[in-house]
C-alpha cells in the first residue's frame, strides 16, 4: 500500500485552496488557503508548505466544463501545475474538479449556515474534496 503525502490545490485567481492528504489513510486535512494575485501565489509561502509537509505528489484540481471539455481557465490551471513542477521538481497530477466547490459549499452550509461559507474555507475544502475524489479513483482496484 502506498504511503505518499499529497498536497492538493484548488487553484483560483484570488485564492488557492490547500489540503494535505495521506494516501495510506485516504484522508486529508484542510490547510490555510493561499492568497493569489491574478493567479500567482506567494511562492515563498508555497515553498514553506512544501518544506513543512514534504509531499511526494502535488495534486491540482482541473476545471472542466460539465461535458468534460476544457474552458479558458483550464489553461491557467495547467500553467500553475507546470510552474509548481518547474519550481519544486515534484511530480504533479491534475484531477477533474467538477462540482467540488458546490460540494464544499453545501458541506460547510450544513455545518453552520452562511457564516461558515468563508472563501478560504470553501477553497481549502474544495482542495480536500479533490484529494478524496482522486484517492477514490486511484484506490478502487
Amino acid at each position: 500500500m502506498a504511503k505518499r503525502t499529497i498536497l492538493s490545490f484548488d487553484y483560483g485567481t484570488k485564492s488557492i485552496g490547500v489540503a494535505v492528504g495521506q494516501e495510506f489513510t485516504g484522508t486529508a486535512s484542510l490547510l490555510s488557503a493561499l492568497k493569489a494575485q491574478d493567479g500567482t501565489p506567494d511562492w515563498s509561502k508555497l515553498e514553506l508548505l512544501i518544506k513543512e509537509w514534504q509531499p511526494d505528489l502535488l495534486l491540482i484540481g482541473l476545471p472542466l466544463n460539465m461535458d468534460g471539455t476544457e474552458q479558458p481557465f483550464t489553461a491557467r490551471c495547467r500553467k500553475f501545475a507546470n510552474r509548481l513542477h518547474g519550481r519544486f521538481g515534484l511530480p504533479v497530477s491534475l484531477h477533474d474538479e467538477r462540482l467540488t466547490t458546490t460540494e464544499a459549499r453545501s458541506q460547510l452550509f450544513a455545518e453552520g449556515g452562511y457564516r461558515k461559507l468563508s472563501k478560504d474555507k470553501v477553497d481549502s475544502l474544495s482542495a480536500k474534496i479533490i484529494f478524496e475524489s482522486w484517492y477514490e479513483q486511484h484506490n478502487t482496484n
